[in-house]
């Protein structure tokens, strides 16, 4: 075969198909709790740039494995013989509907197909598994064991000492919550089974990394991307004799609002392609709600200090809430002066007085008047918009194609969040600062993205 290839066997629902779909990145296979889902091998390739890297087969489960197992020692020979009375029993009963599981689930391996097997750490060891793997040791070929803990961990002893009779390689590795590194240690493991296959692996562990590198990159600038549009956003609309102004500015904030919204999300649509999810379903509080009120309650961060910790700093009043506020900040000054001279409270009012945005009325050149809202100046604007961005991907860099529940975004991200370092924070606002001028030249779009993909960087590896 050109690249590794592995067969994922094992009993009926015990996490097969989460375990190809997470090593394979591929959330179109098929997971259900019923066991029997998987009836038929389908074959899910890793790629990177269109090239191959290793294939995963999902394979139904054993349903008569020591019926089997009597037919084979039926006509078993020496053990030299033993992956040639395998093969005969493919051939022998191919097609008939009684062994219609196992000899669907052994023709890959036939074929060449490393094993792995799993089983379910969370309930169990029982003598049930013994014809299955025994069944599996004739076939001859390289073979490991992972335990995935369906449930609560609670079997990984019993099972460790039972699979390590059996198999080479035993590992523990939980389909839905192994992070990146996890799956490439995995992967490294992969390449003990067989040393032909060794320095294919190697490769796909290099250019996994490197995709994930690449990954990080796209997600930032998509997130660059939608901060830049959201802050030159703006929306205007003709005014005629009959508009009343009242109902038309109410008309022309909820288009606003509705802009930034659908900025957001495609935003969203983005990142989760780049991390090749394509099926999520996310629950979250949506940007328009989240006018001047909600962003200094629930969501507004100044670099992670929240709007309640400013105001119990400002019980202190003057001078002093300016160095505790500054210290918090890591040393940045942007709201000292004599804002804090005369308190926090007016600090907060300058920081949040701007509405997220602002109607005016224009004239048109050749006659008649106009209704403009945005682009926002709002200060507090791009922190909130990126740390909700941040906080999605967090969420989808981490989400294992196995995972199918629903993706909830918390309305208060810092919460979930490592804490950004004092030069993070510092970029971020320097070029905040250029987009809210209206600066968005090559330049600094592509120094936002560096920083956005360095905060990313720093995150995974909390």
């Amino acid at each position: 075969m050109s690249e590794p290839v592995f067969a994922v066997v094992g009993h009926p629902n015990k996490g097969k198909s989460s375990i190809v779909s997470t090593l394979a990145s591929d959330d179109s296979v098929s997971i259900s709790p019923e066991p029997g889902t998987t009836t038929r091998c389908r074959r899910f390739p890793m790629t990177v740039d269109g090239e191959e890297l290793y294939a995963l087969v999902d394979t139904p489960g054993f349903q008569r494995a020591r019926r089997v197992l009597h037919w084979m020692r039926q006509h078993e020979t020496t053990a030299d013989r033993h992956a040639e009375v395998v093969r005969r029993f493919v051939e022998t009963h191919r097609g008939e509907e009684v062994f219609a599981e196992e000899c669907e689930l052994l023709q890959p391996i036939i074929d060449g197909a490393g094993i792995l097997y799993v089983v379910d750490g969370s309930v169990p060891f029982g003598e049930e598994y013994e014809p299955e793997m025994e069944i599996l040791r004739w076939t001859g070929q390289p073979s490991m064991a992972l335990i995935n803990p369906i449930g609560p961990a609670d079997y990984i002893g019993p099972w460790k000492a039972a699979l390590g009779q059996y198999f080479k390689v035993v590992r523990v590795f939980d389909a839905v919550m192994a992070e990146f590194e996890k799956r490439i240690d995995l992967l490294r493991a992969f390449g003990q089974l067989q040393e032909e296959w060794r320095e294919s692996l190697e490769r796909a562990v290099r250019c996994l990394q490197h995709d994930r590198e690449r990954q990080r990159r796209f997600a930032a600038r998509a997130i660059a991307d939608g901060l830049a549009s959201m802050l030159s956003l703006q929306v205007e609309e003709k005014l005629t004799s009959r508009d009343k102004f009242d109902s038309l500015r109410s008309e022309i904030e909820a288009r606003f609002q509705e802009g930034l919204r659908s900025l957001e999300q495609r935003c969203r649509d983005e990142v989760e392609t780049v991390y090749s999810h394509r099926r999520i379903d996310r629950r979250e509080a949506a940007l328009t709600q989240l006018d001047e009120d909600l962003f200094a309650e629930k969501t507004w961060l100044v670099f992670g200090l929240r709007k309640r910790e400013l105001m119990a700093t400002g019980a202190m009043g003057g001078a002093a809430s300016g160095a505790v506020v500054d210290a918090q900040l890591g040393g940045m000054s942007f709201l000292l002066g004599a804002a804090l001279g005369a308190g926090i409270g007016a600090a907060l009012g300058w920081w949040t007085a701007d509405r997220l945005v602002k109607v005016r009325l224009l004239d048109i050149p050749l006659g008649g008047k106009k209704l403009v809202a945005g682009p926002t100046r709002n200060r507090s604007f791009p922190h909130v918009v990126f740390n909700r961005a941040r906080h999605h991907h967090f969420l989808v860099a981490r989400r294992n194609h196995s995972l199918r529940g629903e993706l909830a975004l918390s309305e208060h991200p810092d919460d979930a969040l490592p804490p950004l370092s004092k030069n993070h924070r510092s970029e971020l606002e320097r070029r905040f600062e250029q987009l809210r001028k209206g600066s968005e030249g090559p330049d600094t779009l592509e120094g936002l993205v560096d920083v956005i993909a360095a905060v990313f960087s720093a995150d995974e590896k909390e």
